[in-house]
């Protein structure tokens, strides 16, 4: 059900803490952490701690939550005092989602170019 932990979500066990990872910034609502694969010097996965499919999901569920994830890129970016950054939401297979836990990406530090992969 959306909403809920998923026991076979990677994503929702970072937020149980059960998986390790690299937090750089927590909120009642979010979790940010550190991809493990990085694509950029500065490449950050924002995340909602409630479980939604993808971003399309979250957004149609929880749109105050995807809000909340949003403004935390911004956070992430200023963090990593970024003055330019990329914030993407892969949703599906076919753009390259490969955990079903909506999530978006920070990126940066790096001159990212157009169009992407």
């Amino acid at each position: 059900m959306a909403g809920e932990a998923q026991d076979d979500c990677l994503f929702c066990r970072i937020v149980a803490g059960a998986v390790p990872a690299t937090i750089v910034r927590e909120t009642e609502t979010t979790i940010a952490f550190r991809d493990i694969n990085p694509q950029a010097p500065t490449h950050v996965l924002v995340i909602p701690k409630a479980h939604y499919r993808d971003a399309a999901a979250l957004a149609a569920g929880a749109p105050e939550l995807a809000a909340d994830v949003l403004r935390e890129t911004q956070a992430v970016a200023e963090l990593d005092k970024l003055e330019s950054y990329r914030t993407v939401f892969n949703t599906g297979t076919g753009a390259g989602q490969t955990v079903w836990h909506a999530h978006a990406h920070v990126l940066g530090g790096r001159g990212l170019h157009w169009p992407p992969g």
